[in-house]
């Protein structure tokens, strides 16, 4: 990067020993006023505004944060050498309002770090992605959901306001009922190329200190989704999410706050969840141990064999095994990537959909998430949703499945989807033609906000970021 184009790091009070110690706290308010807490976070988004504002450079730009990125790792990425916009400081937590039930974050803030300052107070994010170092922010560019989603909807459902930094250094606030409430909804999905969210407003939910599981099991689909949709129409679960282990073999896991707990169960070292789920009849946690209850890996955990889980597994979460890829992107297969992938369909048309991929792919276990209709999103065409009468959703999830011959699995996943009227997240290899792409995601409404936020196209567009670029595609 030449100089005339070089980005500033943050400023040094940011690498103070007592800016290092308010950031291992991660809570603003613990050590300084609400008025200092918005001076200090007003200061961090104007240095990020003028680094977009100063740059002169050609891009594309990508951002450096502290967090480990969540999407899969693919070996030619071309975002590892774009010149980087510096928001590693985005990582307090500015407000916790118990009586209002809402939480001010920036959007560094991880998930493992909101749940121990909230559940302080009794409450806890009303949607807690699975792995500990997912972002705030992440998780609305990627649309992250969990066993709360078949109640709530997404992490970004929950969400009443952004501050976003436009790609010309402007700063808005962004709410569903405002002037910015297209970027707000379009904010969703976005994968980054919109802007940069800076802070966050969101609602919280009373939590208990531990949640006690039920397993129910079922012996076909029909059944498994039965039970799922009984479940929603009764609302009476506080968690629900499940993993199909195998055509005949459905488990549904259902979780409910409680007071006291028995015993306790911890996934964070030799044992494996999901496995469990295949045995048990119950289970206790404590509470922020349910939520990360898959943050070895959710099917697929890493190490497989019990003695290297006992030598290694500490030390191999979900956190270091993407940093470990990351860092060593360059062995990771350059042809036939493994698939790790989610899918979405309505609840009616998933039984035909995976006796469609029992046959095609034949691999499991999937991890299955019902996920609430919350709106008809505005980043999804609208003829997506034409004549849809399903209100619940169930998320399947693909996790390191290795393609055979030559079939490029990823690509017929995505014709599958389109046969049984479902779709998937962006997360992993995309192999989406453009103008197919378009079909999917709603063009007009992305080139409107595009177009208020990054006129120059310094964060690249979804379809070149997600199904080109991603994959070393110039």
């Amino acid at each position: 990067m030449s100089d005339a184009t070089a980005i500033p790091r943050p400023a040094l009070v940011d690498r103070l020993p007592w800016r290092r110690r308010a950031a291992r706290r991660r809570v603003c308010a613990e050590v300084m006023d609400e008025a200092a807490c918005e001076r200090l976070h007003a200061a961090k988004v104007e240095r990020i505004a003028r680094q977009l504002r100063e740059y002169s450079g050609p891009g594309p730009v990508s951002l450096r944060k502290r967090a480990v990125a969540h999407q899969v790792p693919k070996r030619g990425d071309l975002r590892r050498s774009d010149d980087k916009i510096d928001v590693s400081d985005l990582t307090a937590i500015l407000k916790i309002d118990p009586e209002r039930r809402i939480c001010v974050a920036e959007s560094g803030v991880t998930f493992v770090d909101l749940v121990a300052a909230t559940l302080r107070h009794g409450l806890v994010p009303i949607v807690v992605p699975e792995l500990k170092t997912i972002t705030i922010g992440g998780a609305v560019a990627g649309c992250s959901i969990e066993s709360m989603s078949y109640r709530f909807g997404g992490f970004h459902d929950t969400c009443l306001e952004y501050e976003v930094i436009t790609a010309t250094g402007e700063v808005l606030v962004c709410t569903p009922e405002n002037e910015n409430a297209l970027i707000f909804q379009m904010a969703h999905g976005a994968f980054g190329t919109l802007g940069i969210i800076a802070r966050l407003t969101f609602r919280l939910i009373p939590a208990k200190r531990f949640v006690k599981i039920t397993y129910e099991k079922h012996g076909s689909y029909e059944a498994y989704m039965a039970a799922i949709q009984r479940h929603f129409e009764a609302q009476d679960v506080d968690f629900m999410d499940g993993i199909i282990h195998a055509p005949d073999e459905c488990v549904l896991s259902l979780g409910n706050f409680v007071d006291e707990a028995p015993y306790t169960s911890n996934y964070q070292w030799v044992k494996i969840y999901y496995e469990s789920t295949r045995r048990r009849r119950e289970d206790y946690l404590g509470t922020a141990d349910y939520f990360f209850r898959y943050n070895r890996g959710v099917t697929n955990v890493r190490p497989r064999s019990l003695p290297a889980r006992i030598l290694f597994g500490r030390l191999l979460d979900s956190t270091r095994v993407l940093q470990i890829a990351e860092k060593l992107n360059w062995i990771l297969p350059a042809e036939q990537p493994p698939i790790t992938l989610d899918v979405f369909l309505p609840i009616s048309r998933a039984p035909k959909f995976l006796r469609w991929y029992a046959e095609e792919f034949g691999f499991f276990p999937l991890w299955c998430v019902p996920y609430r209709r919350v709106r008809d999103y505005e980043w999804i065409a609208d003829r997506w949703f034409e004549g849809m009468e399903d209100r619940l959703f169930v998320d399947l999830a693909i996790y390191g499945m290795r393609q055979r011959g030559d079939k490029n699995y990823h690509r017929v996943m995505e014709k599958g989807l389109e046969a049984h009227g479902g779709i998937k997240t962006l997360i992993s290899h995309n192999y989406y033609e453009e103008e197919e792409f378009w079909t999917i995601w709603n063009r007009p409404n992305y080139q409107a906000a595009k177009a208020r936020m990054d006129p120059r196209n310094l964060f690249r567009d979804l379809y070149t970021k997600t199904c080109r670029a991603a994959r070393g595609v110039r």
